[in-house]
């Protein structure tokens, strides 16, 4: 079994997602649907057999393909396709050749039945993450490809006008992990800056200070790469402490998708002070292994 989580650049029209849900039901298993009408987005989690997972994944992004227009498309959080992103992921680290391959197949059926252009990152690309492709928008990675800076690694050499084009890739598990804030755009972006690795702050951590007007909050978005590394507690404690200083005020936290047991199992053991508490003292998790 793998996973993958597929972002969608749609995330208020009712009817586009449930087609979208529809298209990633089958043969794979589809686990969990997250939709955000400000961010412009939804996050699909499924698991499947390698094979059923590329196949499944190639009617979903068709079906963006049809039903997305980016030319019409705003919305808070960066994008350069209709399926902006689709990665491929590991359930146990001994899977990510598997994860690799599936990528690539993936990807180059995307380029050659869908005729989208496709990026490659992640394990597939080392170096280049979506923040790579994405910065500027469509247009400016329409300008970067025209002037050679890069090229797409499938199908066509330019962006569908409609649905721009495909990142793919295989990566480690992650968690797609959002703070809520009552205050400026501002101090969610200076925080942003603080918490994110290349600030500084927490190993394996990007993030992105954004405003959702629709919720009427302030957002620091964040992708934590090493739960092991950086502690959800500890990333709410921080980010905590620097709105206080910027008299902000921290509203809640969101989870996107699904996360590892690990990862809620270091949070309560912490919080509830349980010396090496970890995933081996719950109940369920012992019984499935």
């Amino acid at each position: 079994m793998l996973e993958a989580v597929p972002n969608f650049s749609e995330g208020r029209d009712a009817e586009v997602v449930e087609a979208l849900r529809a298209a990633l039901s089958a043969p794979a298993r589809l686990l969990d649907v997250h939709v955000d009408p400000d961010h412009h987005r939804s996050v699909f989690t499924l698991v499947g057999e390698a094979g059923d997972l590329v196949e499944t994944l190639l009617v979903g992004i068709a079906c963006a393909r049809e039903r997305i227009d980016l030319r019409r498309h705003e919305g808070a959080h960066p994008r350069i396709g209709a399926a902006d992103v689709v990665p491929i992921v590991p359930i146990r680290p001994e899977q990510m050749s598997e994860a690799r391959n599936a990528a690539l197949v993936l990807a180059q059926r995307i380029g050659d039945e869908l005729g989208l252009p496709v990026f490659l990152y992640g394990e597939l690309a080392p170096g280049r993450g979506p923040a790579f492709f994405r910065r500027g928008g469509p247009k400016e990675l329409d300008r970067r490809i025209a002037a050679g800076e890069l090229e797409p690694d499938f199908g066509p050499l330019e962006l569908d006008p409609r649905a721009g084009g495909v990142i793919v890739g295989a990566r480690r598990p992650l968690i797609a992990f959002n703070v809520n804030l009552r205050g400026g755009l501002v101090a969610a972006r200076e925080i942003a800056a603080l918490v994110r690795e290349t600030g500084g702050g927490f190993p394996g951590v990007r993030a992105l200070g954004l405003d959702l007007p629709r919720a009427g909050v302030v957002q620091v978005s964040m992708n934590v790469e090493d739960f092991e590394a950086a502690a959800l507690h500890e990333i709410v404690a921080r980010v905590e402490l620097e709105a206080l200083e910027r008299g902000a005020e921290v509203l809640g936290s969101e989870l996107i998708g699904l996360m590892p047991a690990g990862a809620a199992a270091a949070a309560a053991g912490a919080m509830l002070r349980i010396d090496g508490f970890d995933e081996s003292h719950v109940l369920e998790l012992r019984l499935l292994s």
